[in-house]
């Protein structure tokens, strides 16, 4: 639309570029944790099938099928990640993991950057192993200028924001409330504790 070509076409749609609705797909969440079932509750909206994998194993039985790591890969249309930073979760989608993934899968990264490996990722994106990524985390913030993921420009193949999907104004408001009160917190329970000494 910008460029002006919209204007100059004959026709009311263009078809230029191919898209796909969400209905129908398998969206895939790794974390099924409070954020991954308010994914779960959009997607659904959205008539998506959902599964989940816990890489914790720690999931309580819920409303949504569980299934096991390659399951996921395999099956993923959409694939949102969700999970902590841990020793279980460090480099999980990495080279193997991407391979298993469906040549028109898009993956999401909102959780931590060292989740998914920058680099094998980049190269997954590159040998089109994979549809497309978003990104709002990277493994090192902000982007080291060495990072392949900076190479690729084609942003219907990777978008990338800087860390800052978590930092609306009113959730930073949130933050800052939260500290207070658990300043708050800590001051009556000493206070409680200088009393019953």
């Amino acid at each position: 639309v910008k460029s002006g070509a919209y204007s100059k076409q004959l026709g009311f749609s263009n078809f230029s570029e191919a898209y796909h609705e969400l209905s129908g797909k398998t969206w895939g969440i790794i974390g099924m944790g409070n954020i991954g079932k308010a994914v779960a509750k959009v997607a659904e909206a959205f008539g998506c099938r959902v599964i989940h994998f816990s890489p914790s194993g720690n999931t309580q039985p819920g409303d949504y099928e569980k299934v096991s790591f390659g399951e996921i890969l395999q099956q993923s249309d959409i694939l949102s990640i969700h999970c902590p930073l841990t020793d279980k979760t460090r480099n999980l989608i990495n080279k193997e993991a991407l391979s298993q993934m469906k040549q028109t899968a898009i993956l999401v990264n909102v959780s931590r950057g060292p989740v998914v490996n920058d680099a094998d990722l980049a190269a997954a994106l590159n040998l089109n192993l994979i549809g497309a990524a978003g990104l709002d985390v990277l493994g090192v913030e902000p982007m080291a200028e060495d990072n392949p993921l900076g190479l690729i420009k084609d942003s219907r193949k990777l978008l990338i924001t800087p860390h800052m999907a978590w930092a609306s104004v009113e959730a930073r408001n949130r933050c800052i409330q939260e500290v207070a009160l658990n300043i708050e917190a800590f001051k009556k329970k000493i206070e409680r504790n200088l009393v019953t000494e």
